[in-house]
């Protein structure tokens, strides 16, 4: 019972995930002159709320961001520009080592009336560069960014994930250097897995559940691999324009899945046939959730087909870690024990479930 209580409080933290920190997303648009786009959870960086809390509700300052985001856009929009908090220094440019100098133009907060729900704010601002061949981004802002930047044509010559507090790899501002395939490659790879861990807890919620059904590697090498090719199909379609579902239609279903799965393995002790059939419908689902964050994030042009591939390694290799973690915490010591089912798989099942049922509620009545 020890275990089933550790397996439940871990668990149970998903299920708060109206405050979920989302990356950064900044772009460095070049031309005749720059212009920065920062598109960031401005209530998190008032409140000094960092990436190392998955959700706002964690971390000491939660009551301070909940003030921030109780408040109207305009209110929010007067409350940063009288509070001293300098938005030219979340993100900087460096050219040659000098620090260029923007101001900023505007500040876009969307209205969104529902408290449990984050909101991502556009922060635009322009400059001129100093002269020089090579520049670096440097984020000072409190969560992970992924950055791009764009050339005068609007073509990417360099894109990159970062940690907080931290500079990316220099890149050649003419774009005559454009940004080489292994530092793409490696670039989207690390994004697809953060999409998994420790930021896709729908995700990883849906791959417990198929574990918990098949705690033994044929069936459920047999679930990951439908799950596998079907997201693979609808990320590819998806990204390439030829199919598209609102988010708001998507992410309630990804919900019911999560719940569908946890139900199953309760009525059920062993992997029905159609169960692979039903997991690949769900994977079409899930892939067309992956596509949202790539459509925010963009694909590099330079080398598209290895950027999408790259991200879809990242998601698998998420996948793949979560699916280690489970088989080391529970699967190769008590799958074979008499109880398991029992103490084990019907218990985290269901809470798994309810998460999954809540979320669908989330995304639809209370949205």
């Amino acid at each position: 019972m020890r275990l089933l209580l550790a397996l439940v409080l871990f668990l149970l933290p998903a299920a708060a995930m109206g405050h979920e920190l989302r990356p950064a997303i900044v772009t460095l648009s070049l031309g005749d002159g720059a212009q920065l786009f920062v598109d960031v959870n401005l209530e998190a960086e008032l409140a000094g709320i960092g990436g190392n809390h998955d959700d706002t509700d964690t971390a000491p300052e939660a009551a301070i961001y909940d003030g921030y985001r109780a408040m109207p856009p305009d209110q929010l929009v007067q409350l940063v520009r009288q509070s001293g908090f300098d938005l030219t220094e979340l993100a900087q440019v460096e050219v040659d080592g000098v620090v260029a100098s923007f101001e900023v133009d505007n500040i876009t907060v969307p209205r969104e009336d529902n408290l449990e729900l984050p909101r991502q704010s556009v922060v635009s601002l322009s400059g001129v560069l100093p002269d020089g061949e090579t520049g670096r981004l440097i984020w000072n802002g409190q969560v992970e960014v992924i950055i791009r930047i764009d050339d005068a044509a609007g073509e990417a010559i360099h894109q990159e994930f970062l940690l907080s507090m931290s500079a990316s790899q220099p890149f050649d501002l003419a774009g005559a250097a454009p940004q080489s395939l292994a530092s793409v490659v490696s670039s989207y790879i690390v994004i697809g897995f953060e999409h998994i861990i420790p930021k896709g807890w729908d995700h990883i919620l849906f791959v417990v559940g198929l574990f918990l059904l098949a705690a033994r590697a044929g069936p459920l090498i047999w679930q990951i691999t439908a799950f596998t090719l079907a997201h693979t199909v609808t990320l590819a379609l998806a990204t390439l324009d030829v199919i598209s579902l609102p988010a708001a239609i998507v992410e309630p279903l990804i919900a019911l899945s999560i719940t569908y799965v946890c139900v199953e393995n309760v009525l059920t002790n062993r992997m029905t046939p159609w169960r692979p059939v039903v997991v690949f419908l769900f994977g079409l689902l899930h892939g067309l959730g992956f596509a949202g964050v790539l459509g925010e994030v963009g694909l590099s042009t330079q080398h598209f087909v290895a950027s999408l591939i790259a991200f879809n390694v990242g998601v698998e290799l998420g996948q793949l870690a979560v699916i280690t973690i489970c088989f080391l915490a529970v699967g190769i010591w008590f799958r074979n024990r008499t109880w398991y089912r029992q103490v084990i798989v019907i218990p985290a099942s269901v809470v798994i479930g309810l998460v999954g049922l809540w979320w669908f509620i989330e995304r639809t009545v209370l949205a």
